[in-house]
C-alpha cells in the first residue's frame, strides 16, 4: 500500500519569496513613472523657451536695419568740432571789460577820482597765440591817471587793484603832488597788464 500526505502543503515559504519579487517590481514602475514625468515637464519647459525665443528673433526681424553712414554727416560733424576748437581758442583771449571795468568802480577809493583811463587786449583773437610778457617789462595794457588828497590813499588804491583777477603786475608809474583849484592834492599814474580769459569773479 502507497502512503498519502493527507496534511496540506505549507504555503508561508511559497509567498516569502514572491515578496521580493513584487516589491522590485513595483519599484521598477515607481522610478519609471517618475522618469517619465520629469522628462515629460522638462520637455514641456523646452518647448516654452523655444516658443519665446523664436517670438523674440521674430520681433528682431522686424527691426529695420540701420540706415547706412552718411559723409555728409561726418564731414559736418567734423567742421562743427573745428568751430567748437576755433570758439574756445577765442573766448580763451578774449577779455571781458564789462567785468574789468565794474570790478575797478567797486574797488575805487571814495576820495580817488580818474582823469584818464586807458586800456589794450593783451592779445588780438585771430593771433594764434598770446604773446608772452618778459618778466621786468613795465606793464602797458591797463594805464590810469587820476588824482587823491595824500599818498596814502595812493598806496589804498594800488592795495585794492592788485586784487583784481584781471589785472597783473600792478605798478605806481608816478606820483607827484599837484594844486587844482586852490586844493592841494597827489597826481598819480598806475599801469598793469591785462589777463586774457581770466575766471568770471
Amino acid at each position: 500500500m502507497r502512503a498519502v500526505n493527507l496534511l496540506p502543503r505549507d504555503e508561508s515559504k511559497r509567498t516569502k519569496t514572491n515578496v521580493p519579487v513584487l516589491v522590485g517590481v513595483v519599484g521598477v514602475v515607481l522610478v519609471s513613472a517618475m522618469l517619465s514625468m520629469m522628462f515629460l515637464s522638462a520637455s514641456s519647459k523646452v518647448r516654452e523657451q523655444q516658443g519665446e525665443l523664436d517670438s523674440v528673433n521674430a520681433q528682431i526681424a522686424v527691426i529695420p536695419p540701420p540706415p547706412p553712414i552718411d559723409s555728409a554727416g561726418a564731414g559736418l560733424a567734423s567742421q562743427e568740432q573745428a568751430r567748437l576748437t576755433a570758439l574756445s581758442t577765442a573766448l580763451s583771449k578774449r577779455v571781458a571789460w564789462d567785468r574789468v571795468l565794474r570790478n575797478l568802480s567797486l574797488v575805487l577809493p571814495d576820495d580817488v577820482w580818474l582823469s584818464a583811463l586807458s586800456a589794450s587786449s593783451p592779445a588780438s583773437p585771430a593771433s594764434a597765440v598770446a604773446p608772452v610778457v618778459a618778466a621786468g617789462t613795465p606793464p602797458t595794457q591797463f594805464t590810469m591817471t587820476g588824482y587823491t588828497y595824500s599818498q596814502a590813499a595812493v598806496a589804498r588804491l594800488l592795495s585794492r587793484l592788485e586784487v583784481l583777477p584781471d589785472l597783473t603786475n600792478v605798478q605806481l608809474q608816478n606820483s607827484t603832488q599837484a594844486q587844482v583849484g586852490t586844493q592841494d592834492v597827489v597826481q598819480f599814474q598806475i599801469a598793469a597788464n591785462v589777463r586774457a580769459g581770466a575766471a568770471a569773479s
